[in-house]
């Protein structure tokens, strides 16, 4: 019985090391390249929709921390980004409607629909920014998403700066730490291997 302790109390411990070392790495990830206040857009970006079509938890406080910067004069425009990847419903459509419910009309959004993953969130926000002849955004998702969304902004030529949006009351802790612990897996591949280009962005 006392070796099964100590066995449990080693393999607690490794745990803790395994990660508190990812959670280390994961927050001191960059979170902007610019000091500016001031963005030729914000960008949303997405995760997945309820499966009747309206916005998730996390997907609601993403686009009400990007409504509240619109409405503070940070941009003038937001680009919802996010296909179907999950489930039927668009992601970028869904935050879109739910935005313009909060007051935000629609000329003033621009939904990103092609999107299956983060690295192609930024990669098509780019592209229209491009269109647009714009070069600065403020990116907006959930906090423990913000650190890989750096990570990948930091291979595009933008002026960025990221913005977290509130944790969803529905969440507990729990929730929470599985999110964080999970990006922070994330980021650690992506350090380690670097962008799968192949797979991830449009051929």
């Amino acid at each position: 019985m006392r070796t099964l302790k100590w066995i449990g109390l080693v393999l607690l411990l490794l745990a803790v090391v395994i990660v508190g070392g990812l959670e280390v790495a994961h927050w001191t990830l960059p979170n902007s390249n610019t000091q500016q206040a001031k963005f030729d857009a914000i960008v949303v970006l997405g995760t997945p929709s309820k499966d009747d079509g309206t916005p998730s938890p996390e997907q609601r406080e993403r686009v009400l921390e990007g409504v509240r910067q619109w409405k503070a004069g940070v941009a003038p425009v937001i680009i919802m980004t996010g296909g179907a990847a999950h489930n039927k419903f668009v992601e970028a459509h869904s935050m879109a409607v739910y935005a313009e419910q909060q007051g935000v009309p629609e000329s003033a959004v621009i939904e990103e629909n092609k999107a299956q993953n983060t690295v192609q969130n930024i990669y098509y926000s780019n592209e229209i920014m491009q269109q647009h002849g714009w070069h600065s955004a403020e990116v907006v998702s959930s906090k423990s998403h913000l650190p890989r969304a750096g990570m990948i902004l930091s291979h595009f030529p933008l002026a960025w700066k990221t913005d977290g949006s509130a944790k969803p009351a529905e969440y507990g802790w729990w929730r929470e730490a599985l999110f964080e612990f999970n990006e922070a897996q994330y980021c650690w591949t992506l350090r380690r291997k670097g962008f799968p280009k192949s797979k991830f962005l449009p051929q």
